[in-house]
């Protein structure tokens, strides 16, 4: 957990400290796609300038059979001078709602089944990743690290994720 909160008070500095991030253009204003990963589901990403943009994710986790809505605002910088190769770095928020999870014990001969329900989550995010964006088709593709830490419960998590967009 403490590894965690320095990364999110790292990435705080670094977007309080130098907000353009050498960027360039993204190529595109809004993106619309599928993230594939710990937390998968629905992600949209739109630009608020040439280098700055805010993304939300819709995403379900199966093992605790729960929703949860995240936003992030993130700064783009070219990557490795490739052409539509861009990394990005930021930092959001999330609210989760799960219905909770069975686990069991096997105690002997006896299986014990228990079942958490109702959880309610809440937290911050940060995001690092590289995204493709691919011209002539017109997609990105894309993987990410988020560590996410809520607050209620505690508790620290890595998601990584790797996503397709069609962008417009």
């Amino acid at each position: 957990m403490k590894t965690i909160l320095r990364i999110s008070a790292f990435m705080a500095l670094v977007l309080l400290l130098n907000p353009t991030a050498q960027a360039q253009s993204s190529g595109y204003t809004t993106g619309i796609g599928l993230r594939g990963g710990d937390a998968s589901g629905l992600t949209i990403k739109h630009f608020i300038d040439n280098e700055a943009a805010i993304e939300g994710i819709i995403s379900s986790s199966f093992r605790y059979r729960g929703t949860v809505l995240t936003a992030l605002y993130e700064l783009h910088a070219p990557a490795f001078n490739v052409e539509g190769l861009q990394w990005y770095y930021g930092l959001g928020g999330h609210i989760g709602f799960y219905d909770g999870y069975y686990y069991y014990r096997n105690r002997g001969n006896k299986r014990y089944e228990h079942r958490d329900d109702n959880i309610f989550g809440l937290g911050i995010d940060g995001i690092v990743g590289l995204e493709y964006y691919i011209r002539e088709i017109p997609f990105t593709i894309g993987a990410d690290i988020k560590p996410q830490l809520n607050l209620p419960a505690g508790g620290g998590f890595w998601n990584s994720a790797l996503h397709v967009r069609y962008v417009f």
